[in-house]
């Protein structure tokens, strides 16, 4: 599902969190997350790559087709589209975690496409 052009880093605190929303949640698209989990470096929070995204980060996305916008990355109970707010299990939240400031990315949209 997902394109890294380097390894997934992950901060003990987030991992944690996302390791425990894993077990306690039974929606398909936690398989995903999970596996993703399973491809992390794990690392303290002061040891973590400048640019990191991590839960609660404001990040600006930018697409291939020049558009963009401005979300925040939060569980699933804080998810509000009108607030920028997008949760970790959606398709973009999984796609954008653990990823650094630069880097190219690409996600399965619900409807099957890719979109970068």
């Amino acid at each position: 599902m997902l394109k890294h052009e380097t390894e997934l880093v992950l901060c003990h605190e987030d991992y944690d969190r996302l390791s425990a929303l894993v077990a306690s949640c039974h929606r398909p698209s936690v398989e995903k997350l999970e596996e993703e989990l399973g491809k992390a470096a794990v690392v303290e929070a002061g040891a973590a790559p400048a640019g990191l995204v991590r839960m609660n980060s404001f990040v600006r996305v930018e697409d291939t087709a020049g558009g963009s916008l401005e979300i925040t990355l939060v569980y699933p109970h804080e998810a509000n589209a009108a607030e920028g707010k997008v949760s970790i299990l959606a398709p973009m939240g999984m796609a954008l975690i653990g990823l650094r400031v630069g880097q190219r990315y690409s996600w399965r949209m619900p409807d099957g496409r890719e979109k970068d």
